[in-house]
């Protein structure tokens, strides 16, 4: 495999992985729900337009699911204290317990899928995880990892 295509095939088994979880685990809520929360988890409380960018999604979108996000009371919303016109999406402690629920969740389904690695695998992957978290930083404004 060429370098270039190492990321591209990362990305793709990693989605993979993670439908093959949820379909394993038959759990049914949105990957976007659980991608929303992610990004709420790591940047703490935005505006519903920059969630939705971060999610990549649209606006009436994110709306939609933070409506049932909030009626699930996995998310809050909240006046900006700084434009008392938008709005401010924000994890709640109930939204982020579900979320740690379904990586815990991912890793049990998914265990058995690795049974067959070594411990040299194993160390392999645990390198791979760290450089993949490593480069998955949001980005800040100045384009520096965050």
């Amino acid at each position: 495999m060429q370098n270039a295509d190492v990321i591209p095939s990362i990305v793709m088994s990693a989605h993979a992985l993670a439908r093959f979880a949820a379909q394993d685990a038959g759990n049914e809520a949105p990957s976007a729900q659980w991608r929303a929360l992610g990004i709420l988890e790591r940047q703490g409380g935005m505006r519903l337009g920059a969630l939705a960018l971060a999610a990549r999604t649209t606006q009436p979108g994110m709306t939609r699911l933070v409506g049932a996000l909030e009626q699930s009371g996995l998310v809050s919303r909240s006046t900006d204290p700084a434009d008392t016109r938008a709005t401010l999406v924000d994890a709640t402690d109930e939204g982020l317990a579900h979320l740690r629920a379904w990586r815990a969740e991912m890793r049990d389904t998914l265990a058995p899928r690795f049974t067959d690695l070594d411990e040299d695998e194993w160390a392999v992957l645990r390198r791979a995880a760290g450089i993949l978290a490593a480069h998955a930083q949001e980005p800040t404004t100045t384009g520096e990892p965050a």
